[in-house]
Parts: structure tokens; C-alpha cells; sequence
């Protein structure tokens, strides 16, 4: 397992608040939240691996579950213990799994918006697809294809926005990740014993409008024996940045909850 130094950036004193982004974004996707909650927090965001600021190592076995989590870990390690901790899409699943291997290092889990890309269904199909066309035809072309193109549910200037973050990205991390994480990610019943056994308390919190990640955050609530559920209507897939002040508002009253 290789250590990077990846790109931190941290803001505020108190309990620490860390938080990890989904796939193709970067720590800018949390700036609502690094604002809102630095007066009282010390709010921690990274790029992960192979995103934006942070390393990108050319071999493809450094993309990896086991080095997303441990990069993860060791960032709540260095922060004010126990955490608070948080992830978005990919970044929930890092998180998730970053709780289960070390439940004694924080005090509260926040899991937003699930993916659904377990072994075998759609999504996962989806993700080898796209990894395959970057690989083809390079990162461009392949998004155009698999997420901003005229097909897509975005309006213009949507796709635009999509299109400028995504190829700040090298091409060959995300190859690697989609590959090699999110046509893996496990679900929720598939970690059922090791859910329940997770004590701390979790908000779950998905989009309205996110079809696929609905169901495995249902199930993420009902087998986390401390967990509560928040669906935000109207709201998509990035929910903290498509609807922040629903997001803020109840991860605010959960941080409240936990003192």
C-alpha cells in the first residue's frame, strides 16, 4: 500500500468534521459545507487519489478499495479524534468502509447518496463501460458518451460544468477507479453482519430524483442498528451541492445531536 501525499485542506478548530467526494469531483465539491461549518468544527476535504491536486500514480494497482480506504484512515487519524465522519457517492463507501475497519475512531457516520454499482448489476456494467471507452478513445470522447452528452438529463450549461471537472482529472486514475472500485462496491446486504455491529450513530441522507441510490440507502438505514434516513425532495445524485441548504440543515442538527 503506497502513501500519498494528497492535496488536504482544512478549515476551523473544534470536533473534527472529515469528508470525502465521489468519484470525478474533488474536495471543491464540499465547499458549501467547509463554510458552512468551520465556525465550530474543524472541517477536513481531500481529493482522493488519482483526482485534481492529489497524486495520480501510473500504475493501476495503486487504485484500489483498500488504498482508498487507507488514505481515508489515515487523514481521520491526523485529524482531532474521534470524527465525525462523512462521504458522498464513492466517497460514502470509502467512508463506510474506513468506519468498519476502525469504528473506535469517530463518533458519527454520514453516508450520502449510496452508489449502486455492486457486481452484476447496471451500474457496475455502466462503470466498465466508461472505463473502457476512456481507455479507447480517451477521457473527452468517453464522458461525452457516458455522462454529459446530448443524451444525458443536463441542460447545457450542466453538461458544461460536468465536462470542465471531470477532465481535470488524469484519465488513467479514473480508468483505474471505475474498473477496479466502482464495479465492485458492495452492497449494503452484502456487509449486513458487519452493519450491524457499527454502534455510532449515521445519518443516510439521498436525493428524491436518485433512483438507483434510494434503495441501498433504505437498506443502509435499516441495517445500521443507530441510523436515521433523510430523503431531499427534488434532489439529485449531488445532493449536498444540488440542494445545500437541505443538506447543511440536517447534517447541521445532527452534529447538534451528537454535541
Amino acid at each position: 500500500m503506497t502513501v500519498l501525499e494528497l492535496h488536504v485542506e482544512r478549515r476551523g478548530s473544534g470536533p473534527a468534521l472529515v469528508l470525502s467526494h465521489g468519484f470525478g469531483g474533488s474536495a471543491r465539491n464540499f465547499r458549501p459545507q467547509f463554510r458552512a461549518f468551520s465556525d465550530r468544527h474543524e472541517v477536513v476535504v481531500y481529493d482522493t487519489r488519482g483526482h485534481a491536486r492529489s497524486p495520480a500514480p501510473p500504475d493501476a494497482a495503486e487504485y484500489t478499495e483498500a488504498e482508498l480506504v487507507g488514505d481515508l484512515s489515515r487523514l481521520v487519524a491526523s485529524a482531532t479524534q474521534p470524527v465525525v465522519l462523512g462521504g458522498l457517492s464513492l466517497g460514502a463507501y470509502t467512508a463506510l468502509k474506513a468506519a468498519l475497519a476502525n469504528p473506535g475512531s469517530i463518533r458519527g457516520l454520514v453516508l450520502a447518496s449510496y452508489p449502486s454499482t455492486e457486481p452484476g448489476t447496471a451500474r457496475a456494467e455502466w462503470a466498465l463501460g466508461f472505463a473502457d471507452a476512456i481507455d479507447r478513445e480517451g477521457l473527452d470522447r468517453a464522458g461525452e458518451q457516458f455522462v454529459w452528452g446530448q443524451n444525458s438529463r443536463f441542460d447545457p450549461e450542466a453538461r458544461a460544468f460536468i465536462r470542465r471537472g471531470l477532465l481535470e482529472h488524469p484519465a488513467h486514475a479514473l480508468s483505474a477507479i471505475l474498473r477496479h472500485v466502482l464495479t465492485q462496491v458492495s452492497a449494503p446486504d452484502a456487509l449486513a453482519p458487519q452493519l450491524r455491529t457499527l454502534e455510532v450513530p449515521v445519518l443516510v441522507i439521498v436525493g428524491g430524483d436518485d433512483t438507483p441510490a434510494l434503495e441501498p440507502c433504505r437498506r443502509l438505514a435499516e441495517l445500521l442498528p443507530n441510523a436515521e434516513l433523510s430523503v431531499v425532495p427534488g434532489a439529485g445524485h449531488v445532493v449536498n451541492l444540488g440542494a445545500p441548504a437541505a443538506f447543511n440543515d440536517l447534517l447541521g442538527k445532527f452534529l447538534e445531536r451528537l454535541g
